[in-house]
């Protein structure tokens, strides 16, 4: 089947969060977010190489709009459930349909990060994975150095199955890196 005629919700909910597909409007609040954690979110994401523009946030924003429809990669906002506060990105990517392999890629507004936010929002993404989308394998990557995003990975009891060594370039473009490979299996029942 082709993935863009899979239907499934395009928002869910988790104690504290609510997490949702991106909308046209999202970028305000996103941009927002980057800026603030701009010196936090240099170190290990490409896009925050630089301040960007609303206009660039926005745009980004209905890039992913379509991708989301496409089914070509489904990016997830965070947000707090009762304040309704954007508090960062999640999301499945590099998906595989036939095999229905997922890779999560997350960050956050470093003004809510270590309240278990990610944690929470990553747990939950999961459990749609493997409900709505019959994933089979989930993987997260990410740089050996940076140990908070590797916390995630291990508190949800993935296995390191490997180091990706020399395999990248660092989101700067200077250095060379090693990637961590974390993965967690599923049987499903067809």
């Amino acid at each position: 089947m082709n993935p863009i005629l899979l239907d499934f919700p395009t928002e869910f909910t988790t104690k504290r969060l609510l997490l949702r597909a991106p909308k046209a409007g999202d970028g305000k609040a996103v941009n927002e977010a980057i800026i603030a954690s701009l010196p936090e979110l240099k170190k290990w994401m490409p896009f925050a190489q630089k301040e960007p523009t609303l206009e660039e946030t926005e745009q980004n924003i209905r890039e992913a709009v379509a991708q989301f429809i496409l089914r070509e990669d489904l990016r997830i906002l965070i947000f707090d459930r009762q304040s309704g506060q954007f508090i960062g990105s999640t999301g499945l990517h590099r998906m595989n349909w036939k095999v229905r392999s997922f890779e999560i890629g997350y960050w956050i507004d470093t003004r809510y990060s270590g309240l278990g936010y990610i944690t929470e929002a990553v747990e939950g993404l999961i459990n749609f994975a493997t409900s709505e989308l019959k994933a089979r394998r989930i993987e997260i990557r990410c740089d050996t150095r940076n140990e908070r995003s590797r916390k995630i990975p291990t508190k949800l009891g993935f296995t390191l199955e490997g180091t990706f060594r020399s395999a990248d370039m660092s989101v700067d473009g200077k250095n060379v890196r090693d990637t961590f490979i974390f993965a967690k299996t599923f049987e499903q029942h067809t």
